[in-house]
């Protein structure tokens, strides 16, 4: 079996190079830590992503975070913290009405459950104003977006949406997608379908998890996955299958690479996102498929030794550079 260039790219491979922007929804988090006790964060799956790709990439890459919050405090303590971080903020509105959402993470073992306070999430307008979101992607070497961020728009700011990432294509820009769904968030399996199917019309990277292409669309298999998305005109396709192996598919070809098992597990939560987080750091650094999923199960490693959606700056920072994956 034949698989994608290790080097500096891979036949097909889209070179990246801009800014990175990602597209969606930050939360409050609530995690459980010793004691029964709980720590506020903000986490969200694109935040995360976007997050451990800029902490990772140790300011060689311009990263932003693109959503809505509000004018309160904690909102206020969110912006702080991703300006702290290195993300840029320049494509964060405020809302005067609404705030942001908030989640409890309930764990058992390691295993995750959550609780959600959504319903007037800032960040469900985040694409109401379509020369705001234009403004925020315009340059964007690679922009970040999941089902979540579509689930949680209205059918007219999905549409701006749609056509804002036509126009980062069309300026050479890159579309990651990761579709991650949570059908409750939509109104209908028809329109998640419907959606989904738009959305893959104009991603050049997708990042789907096998359990949900399973449940969702009866994909037996990876390669059943790549299939249908293949068909769709995604150049790119990686597959997560949790503990198991990745199966990555470009240009024609097709690989799979098991994933290290890990020792030290304290909390799954986010580590698909991580995942997403490493593989595209090491894309936007100029590496090729397999080096790009490496670095992928590398992050995804670090944050399931973590309570939350994210590590700790010091665990990332304590990390190989992502250049040593290359």
């Amino acid at each position: 079996m034949t698989g994608p260039d290790d080097g500096a790219g891979g036949a097909g491979m889209r070179r990246i190079v801009g800014p990175v922007r990602a597209i969606g929804e930050a939360m409050v988090e609530m995690a459980p830590v010793e004691g029964g006790l709980y720590r506020r964060g903000f986490a969200g799956d694109t935040f995360n992503t976007i997050w451990h790709l800029a902490r990772w990439s140790g300011g060689a890459v311009e990263a932003g975070f693109v959503t809505r919050v509000g004018m309160d405090a904690v909102s206020a303590a969110f912006l702080a913290e991703m300006a702290r971080d290195g993300l840029a903020v320049a494509g964060v509105s405020r809302d005067p009405a609404l705030r942001m959402g908030l989640y409890v993470i309930e764990l058992e073992g390691v295993e995750r459950s959550f609780h959600y306070w959504r319903d007037t999430s800032a960040a469900r307008h985040l694409a109401d104003d379509p020369a705001a979101l234009a403004a925020a992607l315009a340059g964007a070497g690679l922009v970040h977006l999941s089902g979540i961020t579509l689930a949680i728009l209205s059918p007219a700011a999905r549409e701006t949406l749609f056509a804002a990432l036509a126009e980062v294509r069309r300026g050479g820009g890159v579309v990651s997608f990761d579709p991650n769904i949570r059908l409750r968030l939509w109104a209908s399996v028809a329109e998640m379908r419907d959606c989904m199917a738009r959305m893959l019309e104009v991603t050049d990277i997708a990042l789907p998890s096998l359990d949900d292409e399973r449940t969702h669309f009866g994909d037996a298999v990876a390669e059943a996955t790549v299939a249908r998305m293949a068909r769709a005109g995604v150049g790119e396709v990686v597959v997560k299958d949790g503990p198991a192996a990745v199966t990555l598919w470009q240009g024609g070809d097709t690989v799979t690479r098991a994933t290290p098992a890990v020792t030290g597990i304290r909390d799954t939560t986010g580590a698909g996102d991580a995942f997403n987080a490493g593989y595209l750091a090491a894309r936007v650094a100029g590496g090729g498929g397999l080096a790009a999923v490496r670095a992928g199960q590398a992050m995804a490693a670090t944050v399931l030794r973590h309570h939350g959606a994210r590590a700790t700056k010091e665990a990332v920072a304590a990390m190989p550079a992502v250049t040593a994956f290359l």
